[in-house]
């Protein structure tokens, strides 16, 4: 016998000794006959891996044959002989004997050595030949805990669209296993393989029915508890579409025949949007198809009429040439005048903020408007006569109509005059008066969000204060004697559903211009902000455009821009600027390419700007890094007489899928207290990511013990797991200041929405043109638009620019768009004479000048 082996022997038989000297009829010891003396024991039982539920005490069982003795050993300890309860009997095939040993563990004992876990059990049987050790066995208390880790969350989906919801059941021993129930009925996927449940059990609805509209509830349970989560609707929409277009009725007695289609294949439910377009057309007859009522000499009446009615027709389109080139050539002399082009222009500033009150930071492309170039306006006048095709001077009142198309007939008057400056009309009746036009049926009624003006050849811009949204109409970008009237507007999360799949996310308001389908001889610019880290490498960045029929279509892949087509995009820190041959409504959505990719998020803090109870409340918001979302934000925090109570913050979140987390701590404990139960708050990676809702909030709930208590200090955290953080350290009386959201900052962009003409722009009519007939033409030294390119770091766009009639005029399309409200045209001068165009030099003018 092997040492080893020895002192295994005497250390349990001292242990039997000392144990129970005296007790040999409860000893698990047995004398085996001479026959069997040789055999090594083995198992027919061995224990098994349990799990305590709640105070139940669990069994474990140890068989083996042929054994003198069993004994069970736990986390190194034998166990008291008198803990054991024995069996003896003979096994009838090999008439050998079977001894069985059980004994019981508590949860008392579990928890007093090694609390919850790694409490393990194994028996150990002799015979006279050796021992035998069985496999050990692990007992864990079991439980499942209240809360789910992520519950799924509702959402609105087009009929056939793939839908996820997602599951983390609750923290448990043994693990939970998951089911999904619908209206309270489990699903089951073998029998409609429609549905799928993932290992990480997520339930993935293939493509979703009407029939799939409902309540769906995830369930967890293991041996101890069932748990439910919250219930999450599904809504099934679906959109209308027409049906197949009628045959062409019969000619009528107006020479006219029409046909219909109907919104019915299908026709819209439970929500969706209805038809788009026409439901009926009509067209002229031909003379052939046209039904005869007139015969001898009134045929004879009406084609002398008819004779006559063409002769006159052609006289008068002789007169109209003539009187129209007369017309455009008095235009031209009339331009030499600089007043025309100068009238009413202004150096524009933004108005400052109160004392004390927080303005928010400035966009990285403002600079301060310390010098203007200008050529001095003439003072004296206010309008000025010119031969064109605008507003009637003697109907300064009256109101354009609409006629079959986008585009606004011409006065017929021969003197006008030019309105150069605001446009101030009733919004609310402009919007109704559009909104009945066929193009506008769409057009959201939104007159806060909404601006519009009546536009000609000299261009103009119209803005939505406070949003970073603007459109840039270029001189010479409407046709010459023609008149729009052109509106803007943002659209809000209700007005409409942009599709997103897999990693792709909205990156950008949704923003429509229009009306659609307008002649445009040059390009517009239409700016609005972008939450995007600004890193193609990590994104990939497309343009959607929405068409007549409401579907989504990709009309640019930013980088890959091509500067044949109608669309190009210049994207930087912060604002995208779209030039656009067309007017429409437009997004941009962006899909990761990695999970370096962010997202920029504005981090806004709220409190309630009057307290009279001992809950204190304070709000934090989680919003696209964008003006139009801070401003919708502020609006609604105005409304709940909410006050902002520290700058807010930009936190770049990552494609990471790791959820944002959100903390309060270091609150002086004498005076407050949290009624926070966790440790912090958890937004969802998938509700961020998703753009959907554009900005999220988590509400901290504070109790003061006092109602003396006003000074508040604490630290609030907001971090994404293993990604960024921002912290905002706070110290402020909660009494002291009770102002709500003060409407001066909603006033700070309070520059009028709409200018047309010369007002709209930073660089006059005459320079613009000395500045681009000086640059356009090519120069062997390079001292041309190129050279103006590269000076204010536009090279990059280098091929578009060349691709235009006039390079240097889209160029200062650009340079307007970008520095409307800060523009240094005395930069803009500077740049001129370094490039070595003296001839284009003018006149700089201080603002006290001005």
């Amino acid at each position: 016998m092997s040492h080893d082996s020895l002192f295994f022997f005497l250390s349990f038989f001292f242990f039997l000794f000392q144990k129970n000297k005296n007790s040999s009829e409860h000893a698990a010891t047995a004398t085996l006959p001479a026959a069997f003396s040789d055999l090594l024991p083995h198992f027919l039982v061995e224990p098994e891996d349990e799990f305590i539920v709640k105070n139940k005490p669990v069994t474990l069982t140890c068989r083996s044959t042929p054994a003198t003795q069993i004994y069970f050993k736990c986390n190194g300890e034998w166990v008291h002989q008198d803990d054991h309860l024995i069996e003896r009997t003979v096994d009838p095939a090999t008439a050998l004997p079977v001894m069985q040993v059980t004994i019981d563990i508590t949860r008392q004992q579990v928890e007093k050595i090694f609390g919850l876990d790694d409490y393990w059990c194994q028996c150990v049987a002799w015979s006279t030949t050796g021992t035998q050790k069985s496999q050990k066995a692990y007992i864990r208390i079991a439980y499942l805990r209240k809360n789910f880790e992520e519950e799924p969350q509702g959402k609105e989906v087009a009929l056939d669209q793939e839908v996820l919801l997602r599951c983390h059941p609750p923290e448990g021993v043994p693990q939970a296993e998951v089911e999904w129930q619908r209206n309270e009925d489990v699903i089951d996927p073998v029998s409609d393989p429609n549905f799928f449940i993932t290992a990480d059990h997520n339930l993935v609805i293939k493509k979703a029915r009407l029939a799939d509209t409902g309540n769906y509830t995830c369930v967890a349970k293991n041996i101890v508890a069932r748990r439910k989560s919250t219930s999450a609707t599904v809504l099934v929409y679906v959109d209308g579409g027409w049906s197949e277009w009628s045959k062409w009725s019969a000619c009528g007695a107006d020479c006219s025949m029409w046909r219909t289609r109907e919104c019915t294949q299908p026709s819209p439910g439970t929500g969706g949007k209805e038809c788009q377009g026409l439901d009926l057309q009509s067209l002229n007859c031909t003379s052939e198809q046209c039904p005869q009522t007139v015969s001898g000499a009134e045929d004879v009446a009406l084609y002398v009429g008819m004779v006559a009615v063409a002769l006159c027709l052609t006289l008068l389109l002789i007169v109209v040439v003539l009187v129209y080139r007369r017309k455009k050539e008095g235009l031209d002399a009339d331009v030499a005048d600089s007043s025309i082009l100068t009238t009413g222009f202004q150096p524009m500033g933004i108005k400052p903020s109160k004392p004390g009150v927080w303005a928010p930071r400035p966009r990285r492309c403002e600079r301060e408007n310390s010098h203007l170039l200008t050529i001095q306006p003439d003072l004296t006048t206010t309008t000025t006569s010119y031969q064109g095709t605008l507003r009637s001077r003697h109907d300064a009142t009256g109101k354009f109509s609409m006629t079959n198309g986008p585009l606004l007939d011409p006065l017929p008057n021969g003197s006008h005059t030019l309105h150069n400056g605001k446009l101030n009309p009733d919004p609310a009746e402009f919007v109704s008066r559009l909104s009945t036009q066929t193009y506008f049926k769409t057009l959201p009624r939104d007159v806060a969000n909404t601006s519009y003006g009546t536009f000609n050849f000299l261009g103009g811009r119209l803005t939505i204060p406070n949003t970073g949204i603007s459109l840039l109409i270029p001189p010479e970008a409407i046709p010459r004697g023609k008149i729009y009237e052109i509106y803007l507007t943002v659209q809000r999360k209700e007005d409409l559903r942009l599709p997103l799949a897999g990693c792709q996310t909205l990156l950008s308001p949704v923003v429509s211009c229009g009306p659609p389908g307008v002649v445009l001889s040059r390009p517009v610019i239409l700016s609005m902000d972008h939450c995007s880290d600004a890193c193609l490498d990590n994104w990939a960045i497309r343009l959607k455009k929405q068409n007549y029929e409401g579907a989504w279509e990709d009309v640019l892949l930013m980088g890959e821009e091509l500067v044949s087509e109608p669309y190009y995009c210049q994207l930087e820190a912060e604002t995208c600027r779209l030039f656009s041959e067309h007017l429409g409504t437009f997004a941009l959505v962006g899909e990761s390419l990695h999970m370096g990719a962010a997202k920029r998020l504005r981090l806004v803090l709220f409190s309630d700007a009057y307290c009279s109870t001992l809950e204190y409340n304070i709000r934090v918001y989680c919003m696209d890094d964008t003006q139009d979302v801070f401003k919708e934000v502020m609006q609604m925090e105005r409304q709940l007489g909410g006050r902002l109570i520290d700058e807010p913050h930009v936190l770049l979140f990552k494609d990471s899928y790791h959820n944002l987390r959100l903390s309060i701590h270091d609150m002086p404990q004498a005076h407050w207290r949290s009624k926070l139960l966790a440790g912090y708050q958890e937004i969802p990676f998938y509700h961020i990511w998703n753009g959907s809702q554009r900005y999220l909030h988590c509400t901290f709930t504070l109790e003061r013990l006092s109602l003396s208590t006003c000074e508040l200090t604490c630290q609030l955290c907001v971090w994404q797991v293993e990604g960024e953080g921002q912290s905002f350290s706070l110290d402020f009386n909660i009494a002291k200041d009770t102002r709500a959201v003060d409407s001066e900052f909603l006033l700070m962009d309070s520059n009028t929405t709409a200018l047309a003409g010369p007002s709209a722009f930073q660089i006059p009519y005459l320079i613009r043109q000395k500045i681009c007939s000086s640059l356009d033409a090519p120069c062997p030294n390079g001292a041309d638009w190129r050279m103006l390119a590269q000076r204010l770091k536009l090279e990059r766009h280098m091929s578009f620019f060349a691709s235009k009639a006039s390079p240097t005029s889209v160029i200062l399309d650009l340079w307007e768009a970008q520095h409307f409200h800060s523009g240094n045209i005395n930069q803009l001068a500077t740049v001129m004479a370094d490039i070595g165009k003296q001839e284009a030099m003018i006149f700089l003018v201080s603002d006290g000048e001005c």
